[in-house]
């Protein structure tokens, strides 16, 4: 990601141009204004559903070919997953306002709703801190051997439950009612995860002027059929294209984010079975879960009677979107880069322009609870990038600090002199008084170890709580190891500081597009 933002020429020919580069989009939006008819945009504007009136009219015009979008999107997590969700969708917003100035066109945010996805367990729950700061999770029951996507698994009574612990671990608040009651409205039995999800994104962001689309969409997929046909026909040699180009990025010492398997298409197919990738097998094909074979007359009947079923992957995905979306740039999280720089060759032989990757803004949320206890121990973010103990390890002293210790050494010093020279004054008077001074002596230096014992007690309380208060603030800033926002969900956020959160946050995504980088003028193949 820092070699992305950078600019790190060796990257250039994995990507149609440098994301901070104004002039990078203006080429782009050259070539959308030659590669979309009217009736094609005026098609695509039945797939969209604007989030305000606001919006709508910039729909309009980009229907009319004046204009353009931003695109993000996401699995469709319980209640929102993640907050990288709402980061992506601010960060898509923010690089959209800056691109309608720099173009001087409407350039509205696009979110894409993935509900083809069918990963259960990626979705099914979200992560809390309750009003204890102990990490909470609330989940829906596992997936079956059945893997529906999305847009097909219905919620089912268990989703009223899991608002009902909702309810309990938000912290009561003026805006708790309001927010519970919009989830309420959205996540009911009889909706699919993925109409549950739209609905919350809508909601969430309409006063962002935010437009939305659904991956199963009847209009998406009819504009995105030509493009997984294509890639169903071409699938032997799309698969070369990938793995060369994933090749070229190994040999930078770049990691493959996704695998290209041999015999393994771009494509899913989806009935009452649940959703399978499709595989070729000799001059046939074969789905992957069910072991299903169709012949190549087989196949292609099923898609023209059933184009509906069938969907792109993760590779696929931005071409079809792409082809369907007059796309400027689409903001990508760091694993979504990584596949990204996969897939230019992928656009190319669908003769499909790729657009600029937007790496989304990384946020981190630092209450004020948590900045007094950073503030307090002397901490910065960065400390968090290491393993808690270590970080507990440099507040917890085996000893008293060197000023206690020494002045209690000190005072056993003078103690010890001064009950001499006392003993040494009153000897001529009376040597019988060495018993009751010795045991003054005797006495002082108990005092100053009992209060050696409670200087030692209240060192090792500080440490104590100091350990518990970077706990805490692990817990907050990086919860089970992982960043916060790979973790933690909006809404107990939300709950503590209302809607206009997603405002501030927003107004710290200061988009430039001031610099360029060498070699980065288009995707290179071959």
């Amino acid at each position: 990601m820092n070699d992305y933002i950078r600019g790190h020429a060796a990257l250039g020919p994995f990507f149609p141009g440098f994301p901070w580069d104004a002039d990078a989009y203006r080429r782009k939006a050259d070539e959308l204004r030659t590669r979309f008819d009217p009736s094609h945009l005026a098609r695509l504007a039945h797939a969209i559903t604007p989030t305000s009136d606001a919006a709508a009219e910039r729909l309009a015009r980009i229907a009319k070919g004046e204009g353009f979008v931003v695109t993000t999107g996401q699995q469709t997590g319980l209640f929102t997953g993640p907050l990288y969700t709402i980061h992506k969708t601010l960060s898509a917003i923010a690089l959209a306002r800056a691109l309608e100035t720099v173009l001087d066109v409407p350039v509205a945010p696009l979110f894409w709703v993935a509900s083809d996805d069918h990963d259960w367990d990626e979705v099914n729950h979200a992560d809390f801190l309750d009003q204890e700061n102990n990490l909470r999770r609330v989940e829906l029951s596992p997936g079956s051997d059945r893997r529906p996507s999305m847009g097909r698994r219905a919620l089912g009574r268990e989703i009223e439950s899991a608002l009902d612990q909702l309810t309990e671990i938000l912290p009561d608040s003026d805006f708790r009612g309001g927010l519970l009651e919009s989830l309420r409205a959205a996540y009911r039995p009889e909706q699919t995860v993925a109409q549950a999800f739209t609905r919350v994104v809508q909601d969430l962001f309409a006063p962002f002027d935010l437009l939305v689309t659904d991956a199963q969409d009847p209009v998406v997929r009819e504009l995105g059929a030509p493009v997984v046909r294509r890639e169903l026909a071409g699938a032997a040699e799309h698969e070369r294209a990938l793995a060369a180009q994933t090749a070229r990025l190994v040999d930078l010492g770049r990691d493959a984010q996704v695998s290209i398997i041999e015999g393994a298409t771009n494509v899913f197919y989806e009935d009452e079975h649940g959703r399978e990738r499709i595989l070729r097998d000799g001059g046939g094909w074969v789905l992957r879960a069910s072991h299903r074979r169709m012949t190549d007359a087989e196949l292609w009947d099923l898609f023209e009677r059933d184009r509906d079923g069938f969907s792109a992957n993760v590779l696929l995905r931005p071409v079809v979107e792409s082809h369907v979306f007059p796309t400027l740039a689409y903001v990508a999280g760091p694993g979504e880069l990584r596949y990204l720089a996969q897939t230019g060759c992928l656009f190319e032989a669908h003769g499909v322009g790729m657009p600029l990757v937007f790496p989304r803004f990384g946020v981190t949320l630092v209450e004020t609870k948590v900045r007094k206890v950073l503030d307090k121990l002397g901490l910065d973010l960065d400390a968090f990038e290491r393993p808690v103990h270590e970080v507990a390890a440099e507040y917890v002293r085996e000893e008293m600090p060197e000023s206690a210790t020494a002045a209690l050494s000190s005072l056993r010093q003078s103690i010890q002199e001064g009950y001499q020279q006392l003993f040494d004054a009153a000897k001529p008077v009376d040597p019988t008084l060495k018993g009751p001074i010795f045991h003054a002596r005797n006495a002082s230096f108990q005092a100053l170890s009992d209060a050696e014992k409670k200087i030692r007690q209240h060192v090792r309380q500080q440490e104590e709580i100091a350990v518990e208060q970077i706990q805490k603030a692990f817990d907050n800033l990086r919860p089970h190891n992982k960043p916060q926002e790979r973790v933690l969900n909006v809404y107990q956020y939300l709950s503590r500081y209302g809607r206009g959160l997603l405002e501030d946050i927003l107004g710290r995504m200061n988009v430039q597009l001031d610099r360029t980088a060498a070699g980065w003028d288009g995707v290179r193949c071959g």
